[in-house]
């Protein structure tokens, strides 16, 4: 992880269990991680034994992220109460041989000639509480589980058990309910006793409560103003038609010592008396319905908007070009977002460009293609935006994923639901990478990884993964952890040129495209690189991402170098061109994503004529002075290079958290731009209506101030 992230915030760790891999016998004892006199933690490893009749994985086969680890946790005995009537018996006055007695030392009788042993006047001691923490991730890992010698002195019906004395107070179960809830390991935990255990496997009803709840209240409240752009959510649960049964078996598991994890939910191991459970501290639960409900309740007149906002939809349902004098009118209400104002007149600074909807838009169906952003903000992660993101939807022709930053696959889950959002994955046709710095790509090892699992058994070729040469070197060393299923492709040998060239030609073992001879923009003060031919592996890859073009229904993917870092690109996707019902060839539809960029003529001129560009509006217009020193653009440089190429439609990403909500925009020329939320969902059909929204969402945010630097966020030296 060194290319991408600094040593300051390395985090170096103690780890253990080096001296044991997969070829090792199991050890005989747990291994002991901490001993003090506060607390003992040890932990047992779990190999999977698959029914191969080689009872184990060969050495080849096995990963680290196969073996599963069972913690233990014991804190130490409590001894028993001091009877001051027995210390009297025995010949000791009040005083500081009370507190050796009471310490496990003995001490001399005060009247009688013997010596006073702590067992003599405390009375019996009472074990640790202990905790076991339990991960068996797959059925193939009980039989490991169910053997491990290290437990056996916790089973009830163990002699080791009857000798020691100890007992578990609270098991912790990770695994899925498929293990859980199979009669072998339900027998395995009734050998522990009366337990009380606590069920925190990915159950879905448990996924589909929202934790971070400033997120799902932003998401609720755009969700009742614009719901075409902002579907429902999908953590919001829906109850099943036998929720009575569900609730009565519930009852019934609490009664046996069995509870469903919950958020906050604590089990107490001292003081002794307060020994167990404690939900004081659960959030209450909050429903769609609540927020609404205060939203309303907050903002009255946000009840008119969801029916003002409707009508556009209506409109561009029956009207294919919208009235140049329709649009002026909104631009005049949008005093909202920026400091100057339109004038009352509603004459715009600079004239208005009577755009014409293109044909690929006229004539878009609902299932050509959606732009969902599961990550709108830079840097780091904040309350309301969660860092690089964007998911082509194309329908069912898969889906491709350009950047994904740490949190995408939960942002996935909450935009498409549990289910929905696995089905996504399975269907992803490739993943492009802009560049290095960790907010771009640190989620895409639990992507890749989710993948391969949910396709293990079944026929699939490895997902390819377009990005920057760095990028694969830390992709190769996380791979031998767990499986990724990938293939890498450097962007350096998806320029336009070497694509074109590729596609217009048969792949042959000759056929060794070369790199551009810049990998940044031409001009720029960082063009400096070396023409060499690409690897045979890279020309594997390029026969690969020919594949996935036709299977994604693109005529070209390709990427530009930009201005940001070493190996920084941003890239282009052109669709097919189809005939529709009349006969007539309509021109596929082009997105262009800018990944972190300073305005280059790059990509301006990749950016010619594009449907959609997707550009980096990190710093507002006061700031140009850092987004230069930091290579990123301002909201009206990227307004300005959409404009330049004349793009159809602009939207905006990539915001400095310090605008945790709304970033601060001047109103003046955003007829044809957007502002990207986190799980706004824009459908090729719903362009034309696009800029009309985004003054209307100035009724949620009228009272938003721009949050200070330093009360917000740190801003990391590098985004």
């Amino acid at each position: 992880m060194r290319s991408f992230i600094p040593n300051r915030a390395m985090l170096h760790t103690h780890s253990f269990g080096a001296e044991w891999n997969a070829s090792s016998s199991q050890p005989k004892d747990s291994v002991v991680i901490l001993n003090d006199e506060v607390v003992r933690i040890s932990a047992m490893f779990v190999k999977p034994r698959y029914p191969n009749g080689a009872g184990s994985l060969n050495d080849i086969d096995m990963k680290p992220g196969d073996t599963a680890i069972v913690y233990v946790c014991e804190l130490p005995e409590i001894k028993g109460k001091f009877d001051p009537a027995k210390a009297a018996a025995l010949g000791l006055r009040p005083g500081p041989k009370y507190r050796e007695l009471q310490l496990g030392n003995s001490v001399q009788s005060d009247q009688f000639d013997e010596m006073v042993h702590p067992s003599d006047v405390l009375g019996p001691s009472i074990p640790g509480p202990a905790v076991l923490l339990v991960d068996c991730p797959t059925q193939y890992h009980m039989p490991e589980l169910f053997s491990l010698q290290s437990l056996s002195c916790f089973y009830e019906d163990s002699s080791n058990q009857r000798e020691s004395g100890k007992k578990v107070n609270c098991i912790i179960h990770l695994g899925p309910s498929s293990v859980t809830k199979s009669v072998d390991y339900q027998n395995w935990m009734k050998r522990f006793g009366e337990t009380q255990h606590i069920m925190a496997g990915h159950e879905i009803k448990n996924m589909e409560i929202p934790i971070l709840k400033g997120s799902a209240r932003i998401s609720s409240r755009l969700n009742f103003v614009c719901p075409q752009l902002f579907p429902s959510s999908g953590f919001w649960s829906v109850k099943p038609a036998n929720d009575v049964m569900e609730n009565d078996k519930s009852t019934s598991l609490e009664a046996c010592g069995i509870v469903s994890a919950q958020n906050l939910l604590k089990f107490h191991l001292r003081p002794y008396a307060q020994l167990g459970l404690d939900s004081a501290s659960i959030p209450s639960s909050f429903t769609y319905k609540d927020i609404v409900k205060e939203l309303v309740s907050e903002i009255p007149e946000v009840r008119e908007v969801p029916e003002q906002v409707l009508k556009f939809w209506q409109n561009n349902a029956n009207v294919k070009n919208i009235q140049p004098a329709g649009s002026l009118m909104l631009m005049v209400e949008e005093t909202w977002i920026g400091q100057k104002s339109a004038k009352l007149d509603g004459s715009p600074k600079h004239p208005r460009d009577n755009q014409e909807i293109p044909c690929c838009v006229e004539d878009a169906s609902r299932e050509d293609m959606e732009i969902t952003f599961l990550g709108t903000g830079s840097s780091q992660p904040s309350k309301y935006r969660n860092v690089s993101s964007v998911y082509i939807n194309l329908y069912a022709q898969g889906g491709i994923l350009l950047d994904c930053g740490e949190g995408t696959l939960g942002q996935l889950k909450r935009r498409f639901g549990v289910n929905g959002a696995d089905e996504a994955v399975k269907n992803l046709r490739c993943i492009w990478i802009s560049h290095i710095h960790a907010d771009h790509h640190t989620g895409l090892a639990r992507v890749l990884a989710l993948r391969s699992k949910l396709l293990k058994g079944m026929p699939h070729k490895p997902l390819l993964v377009i990005g920057p040469r760095p990028l694969e070197r830390f992709l190769s060393a996380y791979s031998t952890l767990e499986d990724l299923d990938m293939q890498f492709l450097d962007c350096r040998n998806t320029l336009k040129p070497s694509v074109k060239a590729f596609l217009s030609e048969n792949v042959t073992g000759s056929a060794t495209p070369q790199l551009e001879n810049t990998m940044f923009a031409p001009g720029s003060r960082m063009e400096n690189y070396n023409r060499k031919p690409a690897s045979p592996r890279d020309t594997t890859a390029l026969a690969n991402f020919k594949e996935v073009l036709q299977e994604s229904g693109l005529e070209i993917l390709y990427s530009v170098p930009v201005v940001h870092c070493p190996q920084a690109f941003g890239v282009v996707l052109r669709a097919t061109e189809k005939v529709n019902s009349a006969g007539k060839v309509i021109p596929g539809w082009k997105v262009v994503y800018s990944g972190d960029t300073r305005p280059c003529p790059a990509l301006i001129d990749a950016s010619r004529d594009a449907t959609v560009l997707i550009h980096e509006a990190t710093f507002e217009d006061s700031m140009k002075d850092e987004a230069i020193a930091r290579n990123h653009s301002t909201t009206k440089e990227a307004i300005e290079v959409g404009t330049s190429a004349g793009a159809y439609r602009i939207i905006l990403t990539h915001f400095s958290q310090r605008y945790p909500k709304i970033p601060v925009i001047d109103e003046v020329d955003m007829e044809k731009t957007c502002i990207a939320f986190d799980l706004m969902s824009v459908n090729l059909a719903d362009l034309p209506v696009l800029p009309k929204v985004l003054p209307h969402l100035k009724v949620l945010f009228k009272d938003e101030m721009v949050v200070e630097e330093a009360d917000e966020i740190q801003e990391a030296a590098v985004y």
